[in-house]
């Protein structure tokens, strides 16, 4: 069985003997009850290490796509990769989410995690029972300094504060800054956990539209001179969901806006390393201290590591600390030490590179999928997961329901606006949208009498 495995790739190997296998499961190449090759046989068709080999099948086995019998033969028992432990609950675990958050389990590496695991554990003992300190591991946050300055945003230690994810720190800005009956300023289609955190505390949401370039400036300018608000959460780069990132002219106009009507602005940037350093920041391009800056390890490395980070001027971050201590003690110092590990070795940078490339060469293939099937496509990200999208031969309720035909899970306008406003737009996560489900679904919902070509 010839894998075709490319050893130039930043994907590490073990990693692409895993996704070449799995991608013949879910397409049907290989069913279940097969066996698979023996691992010499695999070894030697690939010129692989037997051991790269059992690495590859034992990571599989713990997946739930193959079972080890006799301890060295190998035989598929799911026709597809499992989703999740949340849609076997809900009965889900047989549809493609092809409209989804975040990357699949398949695409996320262990080893250098891992090790940095194992490093704390025997090194650290502070690091195993203890709370962080209460801004955050002093080393880690001289980590986040370096790679923030990388990006453009100077900042000094005292204006750096870790909190358990991004969502965490969202909750400390809502809490610290707003009160029941304040207004501010959300973007739509924006993300949905955001706009249930407002409403959790009663804060009333004013919706600015997104465009391919940002937040539609007229509009933002007309609600700031009616409404006076409080705040604009804003997601600038690699937008979720659409994919979209901020233009230098929008981000200055923002800013400009920001000094002249008093606004606090939210930054919200967890795809930062995604996107590398090329992209327009306001946090790095605010001179007033208006911009609260929030970043996040929890897309990139580990959805269970939850370790975030808000950047803001001095005298927020002290009160952020003061809510952060009442509210959660702290955030676990065993998570911050071993992502110092990682940052501080340079383990987390290869990671990233290796995401940057695979997801570029994902988002590139998924969108010629999209033009090919004719599909309408908002602007055209130049890369992270998202691709806002809507096919132009039939409407919401007709893409939903051929979704239902073809086993997909759908993430529709409606989950993206704060008022519940229903639209033909969909998310789609390109690290889904080559499987042969999605496939499929693109060409049922393409025009009948265009010629597709896959």
């Amino acid at each position: 069985m010839e894998l075709r495995i490319d050893r130039q790739a930043l994907v590490p190997v073990v990693q692409q003997v895993v996704d070449a296998l799995a991608g013949r499961i879910r397409q049907g190449a290989i069913e279940p009850g097969t066996r698979l090759p023996s691992i010499r046989q695999l070894a030697r068709d690939n010129l692989l290490s037997q051991s790269c080999v059992i690495e590859a099948y034992e990571r599989m086995v713990a997946q739930g796509v193959l079972a080890s019998r006799h301890g060295s033969s190998y035989f598929v028992v799911t026709p597809a990769l499992p989703r999740s432990p949340e849609d076997v609950l809900t009965g889900e675990a047989s549809r493609l989410p092809l409209g989804r958050a975040g990357m699949p389990q398949s695409w996320r590496e262990s080893d250098d995690l891992g090790y940095a695991i194992r490093q704390v554990s025997r090194t650290d003992m502070q690091g195993l029972f203890s709370y962080s300190s209460g801004y955050g591991l002093p080393a880690l946050r001289l980590q986040i300094l370096k790679r923030l300055k990388q990006i453009a945003i100077v900042a000094e230690p005292s204006q750096v504060l870790t909190t358990a994810g991004a969502t965490h720190g969202l909750d400390l800005i809502i809490r610290t800054l707003l009160k029941p009956g304040d207004c501010v300023v959300v973007e739509t289609p924006g993300h949905s956990n955001l706009f249930e955190q407002l409403q959790l505390l009663g804060v009333r949401m004013l919706e600015v539209p997104r465009t391919p370039r940002g937040p539609d400036i007229q509009v933002l300018e007309s609600l700031l001179a009616a409404h006076q608000p409080r705040a604009l959460f804003i997601n600038s780069q690699l937008h979720n969901p659409t994919g979209s990132c901020l233009a230098p002219a929008v981000a200055q106009r923002i800013l400009e806006l920001a000094g002249q009507y008093g606004l606090s602005i939210v930054e919200d940037d967890v795809y930062a390393d995604f996107q590398g350093r090329s992209a327009t920041r306001l946090a790095a391009l605010d001179n007033a201290g208006c911009v609260i800056y929030l970043g996040s390890f929890s897309k990139t490395l580990s959805s269970s590591l939850r370790v975030g980070y808000v950047v803001a001027n001095q005298a927020l971050v002290e009160r952020l600390a003061q809510v952060k201590r009442i509210t959660s003690l702290g955030v676990s110092c065993f998570s911050e030490a071993v992502l110092n590990t990682l940052l501080a070795n340079g383990a987390y940078r290869k990671l990233v590179q290796r995401q940057r490339l695979r997801l570029k060469r994902e988002m590139n293939a998924s969108l010629q999928v999209l033009e090919d099937a004719d599909w309408e496509v908002f602007g055209r990200p130049s890369g992270g997961l998202y691709i806002w999208a809507r096919p132009k031969a039939c409407n919401a309720e007709q893409a939903s329901a051929l979704a239902q035909q073809h086993g997909i899970a759908l993430a529709g306008s409606a989950e993206f606006s704060p008022s519940g406003e229903a639209g033909d737009w969909l998310r789609i996560n390109v690290a889904y949208a080559g499987d042969a489900q999605a496939l499929a679904f693109f060409r049922a919902c393409a025009l009948p009498d265009r010629p597709q070509v896959f």
